[in-house]
């Protein structure tokens, strides 16, 4: 089955959300009634998580007619379980320490918030990281639109973040500025590198991303939780395989579900930025308050102050949200760039000029009638274009050159 890839990068980032909206939902459920302890919860989701990974990468790679199962209904891109590259190690360490810091800060915001209606959208100041960690990091600069839309979805994300049981404490707001924002970065940014690699001379896929992710998170999380113990004399290592044994079940029911949300958050990575892909994801706080709800209904967390101002508030905090998503939705613009050069200048070093260009995605050089193909992906298409032409006609060499913008762009599910 085929769809055009601007669907397929919402259909994915709004399934991570839906799926994650339920992983927190259970996840507060464990911390109430259950592990008490965020270091040992977060450390057994790493124990018990690398069991259920393998165990799913290794059904997922199972053949069926040619093709493994993973490929058919999950990424089109995994053929099987195999072991890590080379060159994907200095990838999978940052994402790994990413990971094992924020699933434990984010485990101590859920303990100390208790609802995640207020603790998934005040996580989601991330997004102005990523737009800044993104200038720097990547090639393309982020557009005014960027910046505006993702201020909008933060700010609504702030908005909806207003608990209905209770205020943001100075503790919370340290760790979503110290500790889960910055770990969040590190993870998302390193995640697209690696979705972003070719291995093999294919495309990388994301059931082996996200195995080798626990598997350098079990050991990063390991590791600093025994030298916190060490250091504090506490016991939270020796807590997280006793929660792992104990509840086992309600543990392995999470990261199995964990594992399609990460899977399809890793896919969307690889289509667009991690600033818009977080964006998207945001749709996060929306699909929790009807959790949240039901948890309240069960005891699990206070029943809500429903003040009518306070519904405003988070009502409008959502309709943000969705604004500042819709924005990223109607600014991208996508083309090609079809290049003849003149006889007698290097390939190698008109290629590295090209890319060098803000906004150029792929260069690739062809034979026949052009001698390279520009892949171009902007937000605001004059400024976009005048600036990416202006470049391209600095470049010695060029004698013609042809805009082609990217009406629809199709992509296999």
């Amino acid at each position: 089955m085929k769809i055009r890839k601007k669907y397929l990068f919402y259909a994915l980032a709004f399934s991570s959300a839906l799926i994650g909206a339920l992983i927190s939902s259970l996840d507060t459920v464990i911390v109430n009634k259950y592990i008490f302890d965020p270091w040992a919860y977060g450390f057994s989701c790493f124990i018990v998580g690398l069991a259920v990974t393998f165990l799913l990468a290794l059904i997922f790679s199972i053949p069926i007619h040619g093709k493994s199962l993973g490929s058919r209904f999950v990424d089109p891109s995994f053929e099987r379980l195999r072991f890590v590259r080379r060159v994907e190690v200095k990838y999978h360490v940052f994402a790994g320490i990413g990971n094992s810091i924020l699933t434990v800060g984010y485990l101590h915001l859920l303990s100390m918030l208790g609802d995640p209606s207020t603790v998934l959208p005040f996580s989601q100041i991330v997004i102005l990281y990523l737009v800044v960690i993104e200038s720097f990091v990547e090639k393309n600069i982020p557009t005014l639109p960027e910046v505006q839309s993702s201020i909008i979805v933060t700010f609504g994300a702030m908005l909806g973040s207003i608990s209905l049981t209770g205020t943001i404490t100075l503790d919370s707001m340290f760790l979503v500025f110290v500790v889960i924002s910055p770990a969040w970065v590190l993870f998302s940014i390193y995640q697209r590198k690696l979705k972003m690699l070719r291995v093999d001379n294919k495309s990388n896929d994301s059931i082996n991303i996200r195995f080798w992710n626990v598997v350098f998170s079990f050991f990063f999380s390991a590791l600093f939780i025994f030298l916190y113990d060490v250091l504090t004399g506490s016991s939270h290592f020796i807590a997280g395989f006793t929660a792992s044994y104990r509840y086992f079940n309600w543990v392995a029911l999470v990261m199995i579900i964990a594992f399609f949300s990460y899977v399809f958050y890793i896919r969307a990575l690889g289509i667009g930025k991690a600033s818009v892909t977080q964006a998207v994801r945001a749709s996060t706080i929306f699909f929790i308050i009807p959790f949240s709800v039901l948890l309240a209904y069960l005891n699990v967390i206070p029943m809500f102050v429903t003040t009518p101002v306070m519904i405003v508030i988070k009502i409008m905090g959502v309709i943000l949200v969705f604004l500042g998503i819709a924005s990223f939705a109607l600014t991208l613009v996508k083309a090609y760039i079809f290049i003849r050069m003149k006889p007698g200048y290097p390939i190698e070093e008109t290629m590295q000029k090209l890319w060098d260009i803000p906004g150029v995605t792929h260069v690739t050089a062809v034979a026949g009638t052009y001698d390279f193909i520009v892949k171009i992906r902007i937000r605001t298409l004059v400024k976009g274009y005048e600036n990416i032409i202006r470049r391209i006609e600095e470049i010695k060499g060029i004698q013609e050159y042809r805009w082609n913008s990217v009406l629809k762009e199709w992509e296999e599910i």
